[in-house]
């Protein structure tokens, strides 16, 4: 009879039998180790949560008083014998990979990841394994990115020129990673930067959380709209269209996204500007990422999993596609259009605050 994998791919999500716990589940469980606190890994419903303590904020915030246990970067968990312990994933603040092992043999769950350094997240770091859980959102050669700072230099210049010619300026990011890293790169010499109420209750969970983030200030109905034309707005996908963002007007539009490297993807949002700029691996990253586990078997769990693991097979990989419900986070906010609220899961039953709603509606 051969081995059972330590790893399984079930309906609930991967599942690690011998250590009866569950990474990133999608329907209630006992017990699930989370990556990180995007909705599409992170359901409300489990009876216990394991996350990096960089996470823990967060996680509170979107999904109410659960029971949550948070670790640092390299600690190490055991479960019924499997040794759990989180590595940095890049991807946004507190996103981990985790690795679990049992008697030798090693498996590590990306979750979602890039290898750039975005100066807010713990850079991305590469853990050897036998087998590697891999997400592969950009897995097209189409999907090059260039560095950051390039792309900031594209963004402070056209928050420049916006302010030269009286309009205001909105841009695009999701409220959980795209906001803050946007954040943390914009020219404040150019003005104040106004948030969006669900950017700004992610950026208190993350303050709170010990995070030291740039100064930000709240959009509120009393916000005088003759100082936000002198800013920027950092405004959350749900937001486009909406009264709360024509209310800016004249303003200038633009969206923060790796889809944008799409022709027509910013024609979809009606976007001024796009902005090439994602939390996830380009091409070049996925593939020099699982190179460096060493692995023997790489799993793909969303995104271009039927070319990347053609793609991969044939340089000499052994590459499997898996069914999973990851990826309906950020960066297909373009593609499928999100309720307003979008940073939170459907099934989280903790209503939003006073603050929340009223962000939203404005």
């Amino acid at each position: 009879m051969p081995k059972k994998p330590l790893l399984e791919f079930t309906d609930s999500g991967i599942y690690c039998s011998q250590g009866r716990f569950y990474i990133d589940p999608w329907k209630p469980v006992d017990d699930a180790v989370i990556t990180h606190a995007h909705s599409d890994h992170a359901y409300w419903g489990h009876k216990h949560y394991l996350a990096h303590h960089l996470s823990k904020q967060v996680l509170l915030y979107r999904l109410g008083d659960i029971n949550l246990q948070t670790v640092e970067y390299g600690e190490k968990v055991l479960k019924n014998g499997v040794e759990i312990s989180l590595f940095p994933a890049g991807h946004v603040i507190g996103s981990a990979q985790i690795r679990v092992e049992y008697q030798g043999e090693v498996w590590v769950v990306s979750g979602d990841y890039k290898v750039e350094d975005d100066g807010i997240s713990t850079p991305f770091e590469p853990v050897k394994c036998h087998h590697f859980i891999s997400e592969c959102t950009f897995g097209m050669p189409v999907y090059k990115w260039k560095p950051q700072v390039k792309t900031f230099e594209d963004i402070n210049t056209w928050w420049r020129t916006n302010l030269d010619n009286g309009v205001a300026t909105v841009l695009v990011g999701y409220s959980l990673g795209k906001a803050q890293r946007i954040l943390q790169n914009l020219d404040l010499f150019n003005g104040n930067v106004y948030t969006h109420g669900v950017i700004e209750n992610t950026n208190e969970a993350l303050r709170n959380n010990g995070v030291k983030l740039n100064p930000t200030i709240r959009i509120t109905p009393e916000t005088p709209r003759d100082e936000i034309r002198k800013g920027i707005v950092l405004a959350p996908p749900s937001s486009v269209g909406t009264p709360w963002m024509r209310k800016f007007g004249p303003y200038s539009f633009g969206y923060c996204s790796g889809w944008m490297a799409i022709r027509g993807a910013k024609r979809r949002r009606a976007a001024d500007r796009g902005f090439v700029l994602s939390d996830h691996a380009d091409w070049d990253g996925l593939i020099s990422a699982i190179d460096a586990t060493g692995c023997e078997k790489v799993y793909l769990t969303h995104g271009y999993t039927t070319s990347f693991s053609r793609y991969l097979n044939e340089i000499g990989f052994d590459a499997h596609e898996v069914h999973t419900l990851y990826g309906n986070e950020e960066e297909e906010a373009l593609i499928q259009p999100v309720p307003e609220g979008e940073d939170l899961n459907e099934r989280r039953k903790v209503s939003l605050t006073g603050e929340d709603l009223e962000g939203a509606a404005q």
